[in-house]
């Protein structure tokens, strides 16, 4: 389960070279803004899970 606020790492880097991002929004899809560059992207959760690598 995901909360707003909550820090998330991916497996694979972001283009600006991190890898943590910020959760902003959950609903059917949920938003998150990477810490770095501010870049907001969407995902449906199905997608984030595979994608993730550990949550803080």
């Amino acid at each position: 389960m995901y909360s707003i606020g909550e820090k998330i790492y991916t497996k694979k880097n972001h283009a600006c070279g991190k890898n943590e991002w910020e959760v902003k929004r959950i609903g059917a899809d949920i938003k998150l803004v990477c810490t770095n560059c501010q870049r907001e992207i969407m995902l449906p959760k199905r997608e984030l899970d595979k994608k993730i690598i550990k949550k803080d």
